[in-house]
């Protein structure tokens, strides 16, 4: 698989988790908010960006040959920068 169809299909993936889920700021942001209160820890929508793709990591040792994980990690990537968009470092 090239690239170019990763990412297509890594965009088509996070478009239409998009219309389930609501956008990637407000999901990821419910998401840092569960977390935080599970743990007590603070967490942010950047953390769960880079824990989510930590844990299609941690899928990959498994079954190393298997696409959706490389595919996934591409949408998260996406979509964490896209809650990052317009915040600085004290924000994030």
């Amino acid at each position: 698989m090239k690239r170019d169809e990763v990412l297509a299909k890594a965009t088509d993936a996070t478009t239409e988790r998009g219309k389930k889920y609501g956008t990637p700021e407000d999901n990821f942001g419910r998401i840092a908010n569960l977390w935080s209160a599970y743990n007590g820890n603070k967490y942010t929508p950047r953390d769960v960006g880079v824990m989510m793709m930590l844990l299609k990591i941690a899928r990959s040792c498994e079954s190393p040959s298997y696409y959706d994980h490389y595919i996934d990690i591409a949408g998260y990537a996406a979509v964490t920068v896209e809650t990052m968009e317009g915040k600085n470092d004290a924000d994030i």
